[in-house]
């Protein structure tokens, strides 16, 4: 795939999530400036993004956080070699499925994670594929390390509440003109029709790559299901309408220390328990 054909599909593809993301670029920011804030003694900070797409968020932090090594992954074979030609030096970029058995192991991680960030992912998996996938990430994180998910997420309080939220998002979109961007149906019957990406999107169509409407979790149930599997704390900290970012903050208990020890020590064949990310 040539620069100019990924940097035409991927700013095409930043204008229409605009029409769907309430203050995407506001959204995006403030995953920054938690990550920063998290990472403010850490000389080179160690990331995770979960569904990255064609490495919009990766692109971000990069700038904000030019010594990061950000791992990204998702499961698109198209939308990972637009990240991996339009942003090439902003992550490391994973094919695999998340929350599917060893996609934890795809991601060939060395050491413990700062940081794991998703934004606008995380809503299409089932309610047990996620409670697994919160479980399985929370021995990535170091002692203080959080995950941050940025998302449109269920608001509790009764239907009227939820409503009235989901109204307060939507005028706001309409303020902003964000409807008047192309829809998600649009981007993708126009990418058909590009010539270069024909075989990528033969790849995809053959593996059956589909985005589903996914569950419709609150948001004080995804806090719920973080701190069940071991997150410390977590709560919201920016939203607009439905439109959110929750932080869970983890703190390692005796057992997960000693389970990252035994999994970063040396092996006594001279190789290390895990590669470099």
């Amino acid at each position: 795939m040539s620069l100019p054909t990924a940097a035409r599909w991927v700013d095409r593809w930043e204008q229409q999530q605009q029409r769907y993301a309430v203050d995407r670029e506001e959204r995006f920011t403030v995953i920054a400036d938690v990550v920063e804030h998290v990472t403010a003694d850490r000389p080179t900070p160690r990331i995770l993004d979960l569904g990255c797409g064609p490495g919009s968020l990766p692109a971000r932090l990069s700038k904000r956080l030019p010594h990061a090594r950000i791992v990204a992954v998702d499961m698109d074979p198209l939308l990972l070699e637009l990240a991996r030609t339009r942003h090439p030096d902003a992550a490391r970029y994973v094919e695999t499925t998340i929350g599917t058995p060893g996609w934890v192991s795809a991601l060939q991680l060395s050491g413990q994670l700062d940081a794991v960030v998703s934004t606008t992912a995380l809503h299409y998996l089932p309610e047990d594929i996620l409670r697994r996938t919160y479980a399985e990430l929370t021995p990535l994180l170091r002692d203080g390390g959080v995950l941050i998910n940025a998302d449109h997420l269920s608001q509790d309080g009764g239907a009227t509440t939820a409503e009235i939220t989901a109204h307060v998002g939507h005028r706001r979109a309409e303020r902003q003109q964000a409807y008047a961007h192309e829809d998600w149906e649009s981007w993708w019957t126009a990418i058909e029709q590009e010539p270069e990406l024909a075989e990528l999107l033969a790849v995809r169509r053959q593996r059956g790559v589909a985005h589903a409407n996914g569950c419709a979790l609150t948001v004080t149930r995804h806090l719920q299901l973080l701190r069940e599997a071991g997150f410390a704390q977590a709560g919201s900290v920016w939203q607009i309408g439905n439109s959110c970012v929750i932080v869970a903050i983890h703190e390692q208990s005796a057992n997960a220390q000693e389970w990252v020890a035994h999994r970063t020590r040396p092996s006594t064949t001279g190789r290390p328990g895990m590669q470099r990310s």
